[in-house]
């Protein structure tokens, strides 16, 4: 027994070096470049391939060919990965979902380029480099980890990498070439991944789809160092590798043998889906979300019609056998669902082929037990889409880089725990509806269910629930404070990807007649994310051509070509456009190229500045504290009314005192009064913070006992330096910063709401706006306006919209812009827009003239005025001295976390 726990331990320390390789190599990998790079196993897999070439095929000596293979080609290959992909992408400025999907193109066209150098068979001669003994390999890893601490610590490269590691910007001022450190840490990364390959590959499988994928299941052991510790990297590996080859020795009997013997073998699977589920996460909230569309394509009638005629065109001049064909709907289902999860809604999903497996293998075990077939596909869906619900449950709490690890983590635990096990798969049939078993018959069944499908996500992206997509897409924190309930809308988008693709993953089985594990594999799962994100994610075209391109490749006599073209595509995101916007023309602008110069709200669709004077039909005329004025707590002005005057009231409607005590100052309204509404709007409900106390990890106090009430019907202005915990005190207020108990008390007319979310704080009318600018750019901007409108305190006011519009001066033709082209002072106006027309009684702005001009800002004083006259409660986080003299009733200091005296 002693012997053999011995021996057991001796290949887990195998297994474990090679895996605390591949943690070393992503660790340094993502310090330096701040890359996750999944890209790192199919790196694994070529210079496995080529050690293999050399000393195999060409008969080089091993010492040579292992120099040449760790020290030429892996770092060589990691230059290039550097040169040609990542650092373009980091001087575009993009964000680390971006380089994600690079690393994903990668990962497909380095798989794609071994399957069609050296076949897509395994191979069982791969060189063994370090002999059998664990024990050599273990010391070869714990040497290179010393060497890599002791680098980091000790030499000036290493204190550059430090630099870079904590502050890029900071680091390139003081001099440091953080493109050096970057290259560096590419080559490094790409050597540990040729030495983990090359170690490796005499004990596994070696071929382009299974080397790859077993590195990925091992980054489990950089997740839980947290992408930055290596000795925790490498202790991780060793142990989850020794206890995978423990738990071989264990045979129970009876449902659990097999599952144990699953766990046995794929331990560092669970320990990822763990680590990603469970730890903190990798990245950060909102900064690496897939970036919107520049606009939402849509498809052209005559590229609709088009397609359509080429779909059906098997139907009429295809032979009896569509073997082929009847693939490529099936497949346009799967790749559908990524149209909504990751196209609408902005979502990092790489475990989709999981599901398409389930909804094939539940088809097939309900059409084994009996069901009839189409009726078992039915079942399934709802099966497969209550799956989803609670596969996503804990996921959706993550952003970008956790959340990809999340899905590939859950899409890679169902296929090596459910969808490859005898015990879920042995004796399974799967055959075609009655009525429905010839080619010609399935494929117009498979064609039907695709138009059903795709007027489903049709209608889905044009209503109400596709704008909130857009939005949580476009900019979550926006989208949470516009009211949009963000949780439930990622597990809405999540369980109908879920529910489509196990259709579509059902319809593939029927269609092959058979259910093939290898058609779910999570390597195609990655194959489809990269074309569905290369042709375009947020169009209703691309699955259809994503489709027809991958089943058309694969069915040709070069394996891979299909992985190598969409992999060459992706790694060039960020640099080429989608290509379904190719066949979208782009709408002509409405202004002359450069657009005009704004001066206040009118500007932008045509209407004079704001000079005070009458517009012609009252719809762009800058709004007033006067009587007249359009405003989202009165009833706008029917066309042809007579227009805004312009002449502001001095203490507003409502009898408030004039702000700053009557002193002329230039962003204030010049005297006048206003008459009385003819209704007395009500009074807002009081919104109070009590002893708030806020604490950031590492012991930094952003808020100090803080107390502060907001006077309703009045502007408050809360001033003070960079770093006094004002926009701490506005998160908190406005609910994207909660604090735990015992850290203070935030209520709402003496209701406790400390806990609740932000887009619940909105639904009870307090609205914000963001000092960085949160529009939705993929969006219109009356989409914006409306969303804001659907979302907000008061939902059911038709009238609302145009009411917000027309007070920002947005009616004209800028209405139909979309936000992406328009400039800052618009884009400000569409903010304020949006987050008024869900009628709050309390509004955050957080620096609202932030980028904005003299003008703009003298607007937006005779706005906000306008607001608090009618009996709005306003806080304003501003540094600009006037515009806070000229508007506030109320002028507060903070310092050091705490409201002065």
């Amino acid at each position: 027994m002693a012997s053999l726990t011995y021996e057991l331990t001796l290949a887990g320390l195998a297994v474990g070096s090679a895996a605390a390789l591949t943690g070393i190599g992503l660790v340094v990998t993502y310090r330096a470049t701040g890359v996750l790079n999944l890209a790192h196993g199919a790196v694994a897999m070529i210079c496995a391939y080529v050690l293999r070439q050399l000393v195999v095929v060409w008969g080089w000596p091993l010492p040579l060919g292992a120099l040449v293979t760790l020290l030429v080609v892996a770092p060589g290959l990691g230059l290039i990965l550097d040169r040609g992909v990542f650092r373009p992408l980091a001087l575009l400025g993009s964000n680390p979902a971006q380089t994600l999907v690079a690393s994903i193109g990668v990962f497909v066209l380095l798989v794609g380029g071994a399957a069609l150098l050296w076949g897509g068979g395994a191979r069982d001669d791969a060189p063994v480099l370090l002999g059998d003994d664990p024990w050599a390999q273990l010391a070869a890893v714990v040497a290179l980890a010393c060497l890599v601490a002791a680098v980091t610590r000790w030499t000036r490269f290493g204190r550059e990498l430090r630099a870079v590691v904590d502050n890029r910007p900071l680091a390139v001022l003081s001099g440091v070439d953080a493109d050096r450190v970057a290259a560096a840490g590419w080559a490094f990364g790409s050597f540990t991944a040729g030495l983990t390959g090359v170690l490796l590959a005499p004990y596994v499988r070696l071929d382009p789809y299974g080397m790859p994928l077993l590195v990925v299941e091992v980054i489990a052991v950089a997740v839980i160092a947290r992408m930055r510790s290596l000795p925790v990297a490498v202790a991780a590996a060793v142990a989850i590798g020794v206890a995978q080859a423990q738990l071989t020795r264990w045979h129970p009997e009876g449902w659990a043998g097999p599952l144990v013997q699953a766990l046995g073998a794929n331990l560092f699977v669970v320990a990822l889906l763990v680590a990603a589920l469970v730890l903190p996460g990798v990245g950060g909230k909102g900064r690496d979300a897939l970036p919107p569309p520049a606009r939402t394509p849509r498809v052209p009638t005559p590229v609709g019609l088009v397609t359509g005629i080429l779909l059906l065109l098997p139907l009429g001049f295809a032979g009896s056998d569509l073997h082929t064909a009847v693939q490529v709907p099936a497949l346009a289902v799967i790749l559908l669902s990524l149209v909504v999860v990751a196209g609408r809604g902005g979502q990092i999903a790489l475990g989709q082929a999981a599901y398409a497996g389930l909804g094939a293998l539940l088809t097939a075990l309900l059409a084994t037990a009996g069901v009839p077939t189409l009726l078992a596909l039915g079942l399934a869906v709802p099966m497969v889409a209550v799956v989803g619900l609670v596969t996503a449950w804990p996921a959706i709490r993550r952003h970008g880089l956790a959340l990809a690890l999340a899905t590939l983590a859950t899409g890679v635990a169902v296929s090596r725990f459910v969808l490859t096990q005898p015990y879920a798969t042995a004796g399974l049939s799967l055959g075609r509806p009655a009525g429905f078993t010839d080619d010609r018959a399935y494929y117009a069944l498979e064609l039907l269910l695709l138009a059903g499908c795709l007027a489903l996500v049709a209608a889905l992206r044009r209503g109400r629930t596709g704008r909130a997509l857009a939005a949580l897409r476009d900019h979550e924190p926006g989208a949470e404070a516009t009211g949009v309930p963000v949780p439930a809308l990622k597990l809405l988008a999540f369980v109908l990807g879920a529910a489509l693709a196990a259709l579509g993953g059902g319809l593939l089985g029927m269609g092959l007649r058979a259910f093939d594990p290898e058609a779910y594999d999570p390597v195609r799962g990655l194959l489809w994310f990269a074309a569905v994100l290369v042709l375009g994610a947020d169009s209703l075209l691309t699955p259809l051509a994503a489709a027809a391109l991958l089943v058309t490749l694969d069915a040709g006599p070069q394996a891979g070509t299909a992985a190598a073209l969409i992999g060459l595509l992706a790694t060039q995101t960020g640099r080429l456009p989608p290509l379904t916007t190719l066949l979208t023309p782009r709408p002509e602008p409405t202004t002359p190229p450069g657009g005009p110069h704004l001066h206040g709200p009118a500007a932008a669709d045509g209407a004079p500045p704001p000079t005070g004077k009458p517009a012609p039909d009252g719809a762009g005329a800058n709004p007033s504290p006067a009587g007249g004025r359009a405003h989202p707590h009165r009833p706008a002005a029917a066309d042809g009314a007579p227009p805004p005057t312009g002449k502001p009231a001095a203490g507003g409607a409502g009898g408030n005192p004039s702000p700053a005590g009557g002193r002329a100052h230039p962003h204030r309204p010049a005297p006048g009064r206003a008459p009385a509404p003819p209704t007395a709007p009500a009074p807002a409900p009081e919104l109070r913070a009590d002893d708030l106390t806020l604490t950031y990890p590492g012991g930094i106090t952003a808020l100090s006992h803080v107390t502060i009430t907001l006077a309703p019907a009045r502007i408050t202005a809360l001033v003070g330096p960079n770093g006094a915990g004002k926009s701490t005190l506005f998160d908190c207020l406005a609910g994207t910063l909660r604090p735990r108990r015992h850290q203070g008390l935030i209520t709402l007319d003496g209701t406790d709401i400390t806990s609740r979310p932000a887009h619940a704080r909105t639904r009870l009318g307090i609205a914000r706006t963001f000092q960085r600018l949160a529009v939705f750019p993929s969006l219109s901007v009356e989409e914006n306006v409306r969303l804001g409108a659907e979302q907000g305190r008061l939902r059911g006011d038709p009238a609302a919209v145009e009411r917000s519009l027309r007070l920002f001066g947005l009616a004209g033709p800028v209405r139909h812009r979309a936000a992406a082209d328009l400039p800052t002072g618009t884009l400000r106006r569409v903010e304020l827009a949006r987050a008024l027309a869900g009628r709050p009684h309390t509004l955050l702005l957080d620096e609202p003239a932030a980028g904005l001009d003299a003008d703009e800002t003298a607007a937006l004083a005779r706005i906000l005025a306008a607001l608090a006259a009618d009996g709005l409660t306003v806080l304003v986080v501003e540094h600009d001295p006037d515009l806070v003299a000229g508007i506030a009733h109320t002028v507060l200091t903070m310092e050091g976390g705490r409201i002065l005296p």
